[in-house]
């Protein structure tokens, strides 16, 4: 019979892939925000920079996005990719468990036409000649795509990329088998673990995590055939609600404690939270020491808020994602006071930066007067100092100032947590060197 803390463990150990499949299933059956539904092994392409409709964690204004839900139960899918001339884009691909397992684009393949292969677990054929093979570990994927663009103007040029972006299965008359449903009779309150059971089976981890899943038998997670989470003893169903509430909590005190990640300046340098990929290492994907988390027990945790707080987001070499809750004084972010955040110089990349603004609890953009969700290097009118410093003011209300409302980040009324994206950044980024300062109240 489980017990408390073994339900909790199980729970952060499959809060990934349940989250992570829930966001597939959005994006073929409804869609999420710009990004329409589309089926499986097609994409679905962004029309318009992401805003307040779009209702997923921590999403990006500063990209066109280009998903595609891959299912290779069908064999093999091609997939062919435009010459963005020296554009920066970058197709991330995620397997069932989150793991970033390959790359294309700007840094990984360099932005030339290319032509790349999508293979199933087990597949032993060849391509031919002039085609890159791309290994998935799970006969589920994601193919996260971001497209750079510089605002309404450069929307047709981006379209024309993303048109240009194709799949296309190798057996076109063979149909996807698609994500197991979970037993309609499980209790609401239930449905995740019934979830992790079939997806754990029906996608299965890395090898180096089944002794984990294993050990986690009590809970259920294991069993085949008819679901244990339809009647479930009593002890068991008390055990499995408190892990669901208990590890929701563990995985929230993490996002605001920063987990394993460093703190400087109040800022959480979370470089390494998405280093929990140990296994696949396709196009693109360094297979590098200084990107891998080796302890097993922070490894998982990192992935469970990494899922949370961020899902489907890249390593720090292809882009660094930094993010802070407090002033300089310690205090919660609020949009009830005004706050500066003063770059000297601003951060050294090799694509661009932006800083987001996010509201807490839900890590989603946030609705205002001019419109304005991220501010960076390609955002019109902003105004740096002689020195070539630059000053942004953080407010809920508009600032007075001409100099301030033209680097203004409006902020919620309320609580919020803004991030700090850098794409591509520069080795003075990763080592620390460069460090970004507080956030300063007025």
């Amino acid at each position: 019979m489980a017990d408390d803390e073994l339900a909790v463990e199980a729970y952060l150990y499959g809060f990934p892939l349940v989250f992570n499949l829930d966001q597939v299933l959005r994006y073929v059956t409804t869609g999420v925000g710009s990004n329409p539904k589309a089926p499986f092994n097609q994409f679905s392409h962004a029309r318009t920079l992401a805003g307040p409709q779009d209702t997923f964690v921590t999403i990006n204004n500063d990209t066109l996005y280009s998903m595609a839900q891959l299912d290779l139960s069908v064999g093999p899918v091609w997939l062919h990719v435009p010459d963005s001339n020296g554009r920066y884009y970058v197709l991330q691909f995620v397997d069932a468990w989150t793991d970033n397992f390959a790359y294309i684009g700007h840094r990984a393949t360099g932005t030339g036409e290319g032509d790349f292969l999508l293979v199933p677990p087990g597949w032993s054929g060849q391509a031919p000649s002039g085609v890159t093979v791309i290994h998935v570990p799970t006969r589920v994927a994601s193919i996260v795509g971001r497209w750079a663009c510089a605002g309404e103007p450069d929307l047709p040029a981006v379209h024309a990329l993303q048109d240009a972006t194709i799949l296309e299965a190798a057996d076109a008359t063979a149909q996807p088998a698609g994500i197991p449903s979970p037993d309609a009779s499980v209790p609401a309150d239930l449905v995740f673990w019934e979830k992790l059971r079939l997806w754990s089976q029906a996608f299965p981890p890395a090898p180096r995590d089944l002794p984990l899943q294993d050990s986690l038998a009590a809970t259920g997670i294991t069993q085949k055939g008819p679901s244990p989470y339809v009647a479930p003893e009593a002890r068991l169903a008390e055990a499995l609600r408190h892990g669901l509430t208990a590890g929701q909590t563990t995985l929230e005190n993490l996002l605001h404690a920063g987990g394993s990640s460093p703190e400087v300046h109040g800022w959480k340098l979370t470089m390494h939270v998405f280093d929990y990929n140990l296994d696949y290492f396709e196009v693109g994907a360094l297979d590098d020491p200084q990107f891998k988390i080796t302890d097993p027990k922070i490894r998982i945790v990192e992935r469970a808020g990494a899922a949370m707080g961020g899902l489907w987001g890249n390593h720090a070499y292809e882009a660094v994602y930094i993010m802070t809750y407090h002033d300089d004084r310690g205090d919660q972010l609020t949009g009830q006071r005004t706050y500066t955040l003063r770059l000297d110089p601003p951060p050294p990349v090799r694509a661009f930066w932006s800083l987001t603004m996010y509201d807490v609890p839900n890590f989603f953009l946030v609705a205002n007067d001019i419109s304005r969700y991220s501010l960076g290097d390609r955002t019109p009118g902003i105004v740096y100092a002689d020195d070539g410093s630059l000053t942004i003011t953080i407010s809920h209300a508009r600032p007075g100032d001409p100099a301030a409302a033209a680097n203004w980040l409006p902020a919620p009324a309320g609580d919020f947590r803004p991030v700090l994206r850098m794409y591509e950044p520069a080795a003075e980024v990763i080592s620390q060197t460069y460090t970004v300062p507080p956030i300063t109240r007025s």
